[in-house]
């Protein structure tokens, strides 16, 4: 059988089981589309046909996808046609983890580049906070957002007598991008009570220097005395429900600027979320996931994972903390960190009976769990955890979702499968935050994002930014998927690269298993949503080291575009 066969076959199967019952359903003629996009190069996820060169669209959904002449017999007097000449197509990007923090990038002191690779220097961080520091009255908190201390020009990491010097009257604090790390100045300090002489409370770590002293640096669950004290601002209520509505209606335009058509949301306004839905400002799909209150109070009303729409739904849990970070070196690890003196391995915020008992209520209520877990010894205890639920209360296709599941071994892979588990994995952190594999070292990233080693196994992996943490572009993701090179030229694990169409279904397909929506979403597939990103070149084509550079040219959710270059 010839491809173009193939190809022909695929074409007229799928459209011929969808035309005359769409057309009958809408009283359209059946030769009719909205949009078709002809002479493409289309990458589509779908095994049946991989790779097209055209497509047809009707209510918000692929009806035909095969060759340019017989995709042209479906346009009509009314519809979109778009020579797409040789540019690329591929499904809509799918983040399966995103805290979507819309409000930071349009209120807050951003001390750092949010999208890309930026080196900035300690005085630039203190004359934004200066600036801040100069409209805030006495006592109330400066903050400062996206820090990345190895994305710093000076060779020393940012301490508390910097932050002294943006004011002696305001507590100040920069918040890591990593989410897991914050600094300090004296005066917050001096707020909360904390000397050198302080403990470190279980989960966290108040920071010393080689002379003893606190340098301001506080990790993990450490950081949570900071919140109870001081003053910070307060709005209306109609104000926050604006700053909100504003704030996620801006990170929509970006996530679409990017090629991201749906976004798996880390809990936020979920008002707000309906509301811009309804002005039409919401232009990506959101899967909602609601953090352990929201949690308490859907389990509550009965409400499980899944219920919503194609545009906004409630899907896994907020990811449960069970340890530190990777970017910040405190995930929670079976050997101490290389070079550490004391041996330090990481920080553990769970206990195994605590973590028990919570998946036990969620796993019971048919919600999907969703723990964030980066660390070999942390994946363990959640896996324990799912395994004892399981046991105690069979569920058919569970799901339960590993938000990072960085360092993994064989046993742990063997466990995943068999627990069916669906990891979201970091996706820009091999080209972003290569600076700081060194502290890790070569033999540990072998087996951190073990994307080839998952995929081999068997285990549907997908793509989860944690931005803020890492920038979510899907382009940057797919170049450090297959390339594991990082921006300043160090390649690091390259046994776990994948190949270009690999870890497009990982940020595609994959994406949409995550959240249970695979049937609807998340290949350019027949009677699936019409989500697609049309690029300047393919992927599969250009020079992998040059994969984040191609130009998106358009993003389309639902069959209508939503971003245009």
């Amino acid at each position: 059988m010839t491809a173009s066969t193939t190809s022909r076959r695929a074409f007229l199967g799928g459209a011929a089981a969808l035309l005359p019952a769409l057309a009958r359903a809408q009283n359209l003629d059946p030769r009719s589309a909205d949009s078709v996009v002809l002479n493409a190069r289309v990458l589509t996820v779908d095994k049946g046909l991989p790779k097209a060169e055209a497509f047809a669209v009707r209510g918000g959904r692929f009806i035909a996808v095969g060759r340019s002449e017989d995709i042209k017999g479906l346009v009509g007097p009314g519809t979109q046609v778009l020579d797409a000449k040789g540019m690329a197509v591929v499904p809509g990007f799918i983040d399966c983890h995103n805290h979507a923090p819309g409000e930071e990038l349009l209120y807050e002191v951003l001390v750092g580049n949010p999208y890309e690779v930026e080196f900035v220097t300690i005085d630039s961080i203190i004359g934004k906070l200066r600036e801040r520091a100069a409209k805030t009255p006495p006592g109330f908190w400066v903050e400062g957002f996206f820090h990345d201390d190895t994305k710093l020009k000076s060779d020393r990491p940012l301490n508390r007598h910097d932050l002294d010097q943006v004011s002696s009257q305001h507590p100040v604090m920069v918040h890591h991008r990593g989410g897991h790390t914050v600094f300090v100045n004296s005066k917050a300090l001096d707020l909360a009570g904390i000397t050198k002489a302080t403990p470190n409370p279980f989960g966290g770590t108040y920071d010393h220097g080689p002379d003893g002293e606190l340098n301001g640096r506080v990790t993990d669950l450490a950081d949570r005395v900071f919140y109870r004290v001081g003053q910070r601002p307060s709005f209306t209520a109609a104000e926050t429900a604006e700053r909100a509505r504003a704030g996620l209606a801006h990170i929509s335009r970006q996530f679409v600027r990017y090629g991201l058509t749906s976004v798996h949301h880390e809990a936020g306004d979920l008002s707000a979320l309906q509301e811009i839905r309804a002005r039409g400002d919401l232009l990506h799909r959101v899967s909602y996931e609601a953090d352990d209150a929201g949690v308490d109070r859907l389990i509550a009303e009965g409400v499980r994972s899944g219920f919503g729409d194609e545009w906004l739904r409630f899907g896994a849990t907020f990811e449960h903390l069970v340890d530190g970070s990777f970017s910040e070196r405190t995930m929670a690890l079976s050997t101490p960190y290389p070079g550490s003196n004391p041996p330090y391995r990481g920080n553990v915020t769970q206990t195994q009976e605590d973590l028990n008992a919570w998946i036990e209520k969620v796993w019971r209520a048919g919600v999907q769990v969703n723990c964030h877990a980066n660390g070999d010894v942390a994946i363990g205890m959640y896996l324990t955890a799912c395994e004892r639920a399981q046991q105690l209360f069979p569920r058919a296709d569970a799901r339960p979702k590993i938000t990072h599941c960085t360092l993994v071994n064989d046993d742990l892979i063997r466990r995943i499968k068999a627990a069916g588990a669906v990891p979201a994995v970091f996706s820009t952190y091999p080209y972003y935050n290569s600076d700081k594999f060194k502290f890790y070292g070569e033999a540990m990233l072998e087996h951190c994002i073990a994307i080839r080693q998952m995929l081999d196994a068997g285990v549907v992996v997908a793509a989860g930014s944690d931005f803020p943490p890492g920038p979510f572009s899907p382009l940057m993701a797919l170049q450090a998927m297959v390339t594991r090179t990082g921006w300043d030229g160090k390649t690091w694990g390259a046994n776990q690269r994948v190949s270009v169409e690999e870890a497009l279904r990982v940020h595609t397909l994959n994406g949409a298993y995550n959240s249970g929506e695979e049937a609807i979403k998340g290949s350019i597939t027949p009677g699936k949503l019409a989500d697609y990103v049309v690029l300047a070149d393919s992927p599969a084509e250009v020079d992998p080291a040059k994969i984040k550079d191609i130009e998106i040219v358009r993003t389309v959710t639902g069959g209508v575009a939503r971003y245009q270059a």
